[in-house]
């Protein structure tokens, strides 16, 4: 699995929001090109499954990486956290040389 872990309370919160939509519904999580950083994490919602993607099943969540944004995040631990400044999925990447102020966009 290279190390990718989801946290309970990360499963937890997507467990959430998929009980929210059409059954099958997966998470997907991907890196793209952009943001202030150079790189940028990606949530979408996502009914099909790629043969190649990584999946992780935890409490309820079901959470897709292909193999391309699994390089980018090999290690990663992707967490929830809802404080004063508001509630977010949060992902703690050891890879990551720089972040964003908002923690959706990185460099390597």
């Amino acid at each position: 699995m290279d190390n990718l872990t989801v946290t309970e309370r990360a499963a937890r919160q997507i467990g959430e929001i998929l009980r929210r939509e059409p059954p099958g519904t997966m998470l997907r999580l991907s890196v793209e090109g952009g943001g202030c950083s150079g790189f940028q994490y990606k949530f979408d919602m996502e009914r099909a499954q790629a043969i190649d993607d990584l999946v992780i099943r935890r409490d309820g969540a079901v959470v897709l990486i292909d193999q391309v944004s699994l390089g980018y995040l090999a290690g990663s631990e992707i967490d929830f956290v809802d404080d004063l400044i508001g509630a977010s999925f949060k992902i703690n990447n050891p890879q990551a040389t720089s972040s964003c102020g908002c923690g959706t966009s990185f460099s390597l």
